[in-house]
């Protein structure tokens, strides 16, 4: 897809199909459960398509600065929902063209590169060819899935980490952010004696592993509901 705008527009269009899933996926939750998944709970947030070897696509409640120079910026909206969709690229931001991605997506580098350090979502796929309604369907729809989970399990945890229930509150701000390290970390804080815990939390942060807060809370959550009655 050689032309800027025709891409900036199909970006746009699977942007809307991401969100639109989303919301349909998160009707069939009760509304409590709605108000507590990121991306309603947010209501109005920056959405960047930053293009290095990979599109990558975030959305951040971070505020980005006005647009310059090269900068492109768009608008969308879809029941209840705000954003602005801005487009990067190693023109706009040069720091872009130095990522290799050579042996797989470098998200960590590219959300550095724009200094963003909390995000709702992060979506990695293929310009052009990628950008399908079909895929942003299962986007959006495994995206609301995942938030929903998260946020029952953070419930459980509340309910039954007696003492604790202020750093269940933080590990759950953390996910929200999508800081995966600070949530690993505050399952270690919130059962230190957790043998089970302590092995998955060091998987996690091992060097060169890619951290799976998911998999650490599911363990938390797991030793909780062993202890007995």
């Amino acid at each position: 897809m050689a032309d800027p705008m025709a891409m900036r527009r199909a970006v746009a269009g699977y942007v809307e199909g991401i969100h639109g899933a989303y919301l349909e996926q998160a009707s069939t939750f009760p509304p409590a459960v709605q108000g507590r998944l990121p991306l309603l709970a947010a209501g109005r947030f920056t959405v960047a398509a930053v293009g290095a070897r990979n599109l990558h696509v975030l959305a951040t409640t971070e505020t980005l600065g006005p647009p310059r120079g090269q900068e492109v910026e768009l608008s969308g909206t879809l029941e209840g929902l705000e954003w602005t969709l801005r487009f990067y690229d190693p023109v706009v931001v040069p720091a872009l063209g130095l990522i290799d991605e050579s042996e797989g997506p470098a998200s960590e580098q590219v959300r550095g590169a724009l200094g963003i350090a909390t995000v709702v979502y992060h979506v990695v796929t293929q310009p052009g060819s990628g950008l399908t309604a079909h895929h942003a369907g299962h986007v959006g729809s495994g995206l609301a899935s995942a938030h929903s989970a998260a946020a029952r399990d953070f419930e459980r945890l509340r309910d039954r980490a007696r003492g604790r229930e202020a750093l269940v509150d933080e590990m759950e701000g953390a996910a929200v952010a999508g800081l995966p390290r600070a949530q690993v970390l505050l399952a270690r804080a919130i059962r230190p004696h957790d043998a089970a815990v302590g092995e998955a939390v060091d998987a996690s942060l091992r060097p060169g592993a890619t951290p799976d807060p998911d998999g650490v809370r599911k363990v938390l959550l797991a030793g909780f509901t062993q202890e007995p009655a």
